[in-house]
């Protein structure tokens, strides 16, 4: 009789302690667009890129099963996939969901930003 045995996939990073947090509301709201997406299986990627008003921007995105390097985080019931270059920019960052009578939206709140401008959406550090 032979045993298969079965080892994780290097495409799927293992899950570590998590350096960003995802409040209720953003939890709820997130698994909410993976459910309407038929990805519920699926998580968020949080990232940082340049542009924006101050120099970096964030932005999120729905992410499979991330990529190389990619660290995997879990808040709140969330998958959170991060690249090895906006780990350090987000650390102890927290991503809320916000309802307004203007409309709603993803924000995040980061301890790293030393200035960001009014839109609120770009950060220097």
């Amino acid at each position: 009789m032979q045993t298969e045995t079965h080892t994780p996939t290097p495409e799927t990073p293992a899950v570590t302690e998590s350096i960003i947090t995802v409040t209720e509301a953003a939890a709820g709201k997130i698994r909410e667009l993976l459910s309407e997406e038929g990805k519920t299986e699926s998580g968020l990627r949080v990232f940082v890129q340049g542009g924006g008003c101050s120099g970096f921007q964030y932005g999120l995105m729905i992410e499979e099963s991330g990529g190389v390097g990619d660290q995997l985080f879990e808040s709140n019931g969330v998958r959170l996939f991060v690249d090895p270059v906006s780990i350090s920019y987000l650390k102890g960052a927290e991503v809320d969901f916000v309802d307004t009578i203007t409309g709603g939206g993803f924000t995040i709140k980061n301890p790293n930003a030393t200035s960001t401008c009014g839109c609120g959406s770009s950060f220097s550090a």
